[in-house]
């Protein structure tokens, strides 16, 4: 296993040195899911929450949460993003929604923050939107699915 990057020689936090990196296309996929009571997930889905179109709302807080990851997560560089897009999926039978998130730069480190990011700012936000029915919905499985670029190269989750 290698070290820790975010850590100098004497065990310190900095942020790491990207300079002599190559520029490449960097792409990053994360997933996450909120499960909620049946009767929460149709009130969303008939765009009856009392706040509005709660997908639509969180579909743009994602993309906020994907543009402000380095003001959330403090070594996290900030990265001029190229492209990020969110897909919700409706499972109707254990009453949840999915949030994948896929987000894209040119540039000399990944984006895999930024897509996990996202996911998790779509999610607390359906869970805002909808708590004054629903307080015991529950989020959870966030993780990376795939990334692309750099180094390191192509990346993809194998299992769960």
């Amino acid at each position: 296993m290698s070290q820790f990057t975010h850590f100098d020689a004497q065990g310190r936090a900095h942020m790491v040195d990207v300079g002599d990196k190559t520029e490449t296309r960097r792409i990053a996929r994360a997933a996450g899911a909120i499960r909620m009571l049946p009767a929460t997930l149709q009130l969303i889905l008939a765009g009856d929450a009392k706040k509005g179109d709660v997908l639509g709302v969180a579909r743009i807080a994602a993309i906020q949460g994907a543009k402000r990851t380095s003001d959330l997560i403090p070594l996290c560089h900030p990265l001029a993003l190229t492209k990020v897009s969110v897909e919700f999926h409706v499972n109707q039978a254990d009453a949840s929604i999915e949030c994948m998130v896929t987000a894209q730069t040119l540039g000399r480190t990944g984006v895999e923050m930024e897509a996990l990011t996202a996911v998790s700012v779509g999610l607390l936000t359906i869970y805002d939107m909808c708590k004054a029915v629903d307080r015991g919905m529950q989020i959870g499985a966030i993780r990376l699915l795939e990334k692309q670029g750099g180094k390191s190269g192509h990346w993809i989750r194998t299992g769960a």
